[in-house]
């Protein structure tokens, strides 16, 4: 009779284990992997850069060939603080982005001195059709991309802040840009895999697979005159946003753009 009632109790639970596992998988399959970037055009995104309105692509800053989204300046005679970015037209939230990139060619003439072989993933954006005209930044958080020069140290991966601070092993971020704890540089025009797993306020970098940076907790800066406006009601989390990719002033390639939203 022990054994009968034992068995009465457990199999009641494993049952309720099983179903309990059978929903995670399931949670888990609606989860895939899509692609942003088509290989054919810009469909989809929308460019928005200093002095120009959204939608104008001066220069054809943005063009795509043969299977890759390019960023080119051949058309400036000066890059003059044009700076720019290409937004996904979707608001995002909790899920994990993958970016596959490459710096080429050289830096264009009248680049700001930080501009070689800089460029960035802009996320939790603000709605693109909200910027100023001359504004070169969108309130955001932006994964660096940087290249090294062949000799020196110059990691990537490190996360910027722009209106929006972070919380970094507890503690508030005391400066714009944040190195990363693990340093990896990457020389030469190789292509390179970033990725973006944002969850619930947690977020982590990746480069080519291996965590480089984890922190927490975004909110908007009320010091900050263009974040202050998107402070509601005194809520000042930063839970969604736009993802855009930066024209810094060196030239860039891009061959794949994913993103799997998390349920």
């Amino acid at each position: 009779m022990k054994h009968t009632r034992l068995l009465l109790i457990v199999l009641p639970m494993l049952f309720g284990a099983f179903q309990s596992g059978q929903v995670v998988v399931e949670q888990e399959s609606t989860s895939k992997w899509v692609t942003l970037f088509n290989g054919k055009d810009l469909n989809n995104w929308l460019p928005k850069i200093v002095g120009h309105k959204l939608g104008e692509n001066f220069g054809n800053t943005f063009r795509v060939k043969d299977g890759i989204l390019s960023i080119r300046y051949d058309a400036y005679d000066s890059f003059n603080n044009r700076f720019g970015a290409l937004y996904y037209n979707k608001k995002f939230t909790n899920y994990r982005l993958k970016v596959e990139y490459r710096f080429v060619g050289n830096t264009t003439p009248g680049a700001p001195s930080w501009g070689y072989r800089d460029g960035g993933i802009q996320y939790h954006c603000q709605d693109p059709a909200s910027l100023d005209i001359n504004q070169p930044f969108p309130v955001c958080l932006e994964y660096n991309l940087l290249g090294g020069n062949g000799k020196d140290e110059r990691p990537s991966g490190e996360i910027c802040a722009n209106g929006i601070y972070v919380e970094i092993n507890g503690k508030r971020n005391a400066s714009y840009c944040t190195p990363p704890t693990v340093k990896k540089t990457l020389h030469g025009d190789q292509w390179v895999t970033a990725e973006i797993d944002v969850q619930d306020g947690k977020i982590k970098h990746y480069i080519n697979g291996e965590e480089v940076l984890e922190f927490e907790n975004p909110n908007y800066d009320s010091a900050n005159a263009l974040a202050k406006k998107f402070i509601l009601n005194g809520n000042d989390l930063v839970k969604d946003g736009y993802i855009s990719l930066q024209s810094n002033s060196h030239p860039m390639d891009f061959r794949k753009i994913e993103i799997m939203e998390y349920r």
